[in-house]
C-alpha cells in the first residue's frame, strides 16, 4: 500500500481534484475582481454547492454529503489553492452547519441544513465582542426569558458576510436559574429580526467578504430560536470552535500553497544572468523551507480533523489549535517568501500576491490569536501553571 492511500482515500482523493478543477475553471483573476469590487463570489458559491462541496460535512438524511470535516477541509484547501479561498465555508457548513446537525432541533435541522448544504442559505457566527476579545467567558451579550420569548441584547464586532446571510448563530449568555451565573447560549437569529443591526466595519483586507459590526436591541426571538439544550452551551459552542479552527488551518494553508505556486513558477521562467532565478540557493532555499512548512501543518491538520470526524473532541481539540498555529506561521512565511521571490512583481495587482499579506494575516489572528493557542498548549499539553 502507497503512503498517499495510508493518507488519503480514494474518494477524497477524487474530491481534491475534483474541487480544484472546479476552482481552477474560475481561476485567482475571477476573484480578485469580485474581491477587490467588494462583491460575493455568488457563481462558485452557487455551483460549489450545486456539487455538493460546500455541505460535504452535513449528514446525508438532510441533503449533505454525510462526511466530516475532513472532506470539508479538503473542499477549501482546493479552493485557496487554486486562488478562491471562500472565508465563508468556514463560517456557514463548519461552524454554524456542524451546531446545528450536533445539536439543533429536528425542527431546525430541517429549516437549516439542506439549504446550508446546497448553498442556497447562508449562515453568519457571531462571538467576538468589542471588549471580551479572545475571553469567551466575558460575553456580555445576553438573552433574558419574556415569557416564552427570549430577549437578546448586545454588541459583537468582526462578524464576516452579514449582508449575504439568512441568518446568524449568535453566542450569548442565559442565567443559570439554580446559581444565578451566566452560561453561553447559542440563539439563530434571522438577519431582517427588528432590532438587529449591522454595519461594515472598513479594513484593510481585499476579500469577497466583509466585516461588520453588530447591534442587538431586545431582539425578540421565539424559544425555537435556541440551539439545543440551554444548559449545555458551553459544549455546543466548542463542537463548532474545533471545525473552526482546522477550516482556518485550512484556508491559509490554500492560500500559502496558491503563493508557493506561483513564486515556483515564476522562479524557473524568470532569467537573469542567462539563468532562472530559482537555480539560485537564495531563492531555492527559502521556498523549499517553506514548502516543509507548510506540509507539516497540514498533516497537523488532516491529524486534527480525523481525531474529530472519530468524535475525540478532547484529542481534536489540543491538534486544532497546533493546527491552527502552525497553518498561520507557515502560511505567513511562505506569502512574504513568495512576494520577496518575484521582487516588484510581487507587489503588482497582476500577481494578486500582495493582497495575500493581509489574508494569511488573519490566519495568526483569528479566530483566536497565536498566542492564546501557545496558552492552550502550555496549560493543557504541557501541564504548566495559568498566567491568567
Amino acid at each position: 500500500m502507497t503512503a498517499h492511500v495510508l493518507l488519503e482515500s480514494d474518494e477524497q482523493q477524487t474530491l481534491r481534484r475534483a474541487v480544484g478543477d472546479l476552482a481552477r475553471r474560475y481561476g485567482p483573476a475571477y476573484f480578485r475582481a469580485k474581491a477587490r469590487a467588494g462583491q460575493p463570489v455568488d457563481e462558485l458559491w452557487a455551483e460549489a454547492g450545486k456539487l455538493g462541496y460546500l455541505g460535504v460535512n452535513l449528514p446525508a438524511e438532510y441533503g449533505g454529503g454525510g462526511a466530516g470535516v475532513t472532506e470539508l477541509s479538503i473542499v477549501l484547501e482546493e479552493l485557496g489553492a487554486a486562488g478562491c479561498p471562500l472565508l465563508m465555508l468556514i463560517v456557514s457548513p463548519a461552524i454554524c452547519g456542524t451546531v446545528i446537525a450536533r445539536f439543533g432541533t429536528e425542527e431546525q435541522k430541517r429549516q437549516w441544513l439542506p439549504g446550508l448544504a446546497d448553498g442556497s442559505r447562508r449562515m453568519a457566527f457571531g462571538i467576538t465582542e468589542p471588549d471580551a476579545g479572545s475571553n469567551s467567558h466575558r460575553i456580555s451579550t445576553v438573552a433574558r426569558r419574556d415569557g416564552d420569548d427570549w430577549l437578546l441584547s448586545g454588541r459583537k464586532v468582526f462578524i464576516s458576510g452579514i449582508d449575504h446571510a439568512d441568518a446568524v448563530l449568535f453566542v450569548g449568555r442565559t442565567e443559570d436559574a439554580r446559581t444565578g451565573r451566566l452560561k453561553p447560549a447559542l440563539f439563530v437569529v434571522p438577519r431582517d429580526t427588528p432590532g438587529f443591526e449591522y454595519t461594515p466595519i472598513p479594513m484593510e483586507l481585499t476579500a469577497p467578504e466583509k466585516q461588520f459590526q453588530v447591534f442587538l436591541d431586545d431582539v425578540r426571538l421565539p424559544a425555537e430560536a435556541l440551539v439545543g439544550d440551554e444548559d449545555a452551551g458551553l459544549l455546543q459552542l466548542f463542537a463548532g470552535l474545533n471545525p473552526e479552527r482546522i477550516m482556518t488551518a485550512a484556508f491559509t494553508l490554500g492560500i500559502a500553497r496558491h503563493a508557493l505556486d506561483t513564486a515556483v513558477e515564476y522562479a524557473k521562467t524568470r532569467t537573469v544572468w542567462d539563468r532562472p532565478i530559482g537555480a539560485h540557493q537564495g531563492i531555492a532555499h527559502p521556498l523549499a523551507q517553506c514548502a516543509v512548512e507548510v506540509e507539516l501543518a497540514r498533516l497537523m491538520m488532516r491529524k486534527a480533523a480525523l481525531l474529530y470526524d472519530a468524535g475525540d473532541d478532547v484529542a481534536a481539540g489540543e491538534a486544532a489549535n497546533m493546527a491552527k498555529y502552525a497553518a498561520g506561521e507557515a502560511s505567513c512565511r511562505a506569502v512574504d517568501q513568495a512576494v520577496h521571490t518575484l521582487g516588484g512583481n510581487g507587489l503588482t495587482q497582476e500577481y494578486g500576491l500582495a493582497a495575500l499579506i493581509t489574508a494569511t494575516r488573519v490566519g495568526r489572528i483569528a479566530p483566536v490569536s497565536r498566542e492564546m493557542i501557545l496558552n492552550y498548549v502550555a496549560q493543557h499539553t504541557l501541564g504548566l501553571p495559568r498566567s491568567y
